[in-house]
């Protein structure tokens, strides 16, 4: 019989979940890592294609980091385009804040892109014949 409290719960705690838990990291990271390689891959062996476009949709979103030690917190904006292709099917694009500035719904234009990447949208210029 033993004086003060039963420690041997700390033992299976360190010598069995903290083994799990650091396995279930990894494995998490692991999945996210080999995900990001495949999307990398796909888009190298796509072709690069140029489409006729229209932006149908713009979008901002604002990520907020928390604060550090001097009380200070960090934004940043990510600025996002949506173009209807001319069998309707709709692709979203991250884009550059300059680009997203220049854009306007409505805006046709060839898109071109690999898989999932954006590789720039060129606009047909619209004169006005109102005088």
């Amino acid at each position: 019989m033993g004086m003060g409290p039963d420690l041997s719960w700390m033992f299976d705690f360190a010598g069995t979940v903290l083994p799990i838990f650091f396995i279930v990291m990894l494995g998490i990271a692991a999945i996210t890592a080999g995900k990001g390689l495949l999307r990398w891959s796909r888009n190298n062996s796509s072709p690069v294609k140029s489409v006729s476009a229209r932006i149908v949709s713009k979008r901002s979103e604002l990520r907020q980091q928390s604060q550090d030690e001097s009380g200070a917190s960090r934004a940043s904006t990510a600025y996002y385009l949506t173009y209807e292709l001319e069998g309707g099917l709709r692709m979203e694009f991250k884009v550059e804040g300059s680009e997203y500035g220049m854009s306007a719904e409505g805006d046709n234009g060839v898109l071109n892109y690999q898989g999932t990447r954006y590789h720039g949208f060129e606009r047909h210029i619209r004169y006005s014949t109102a005088e």
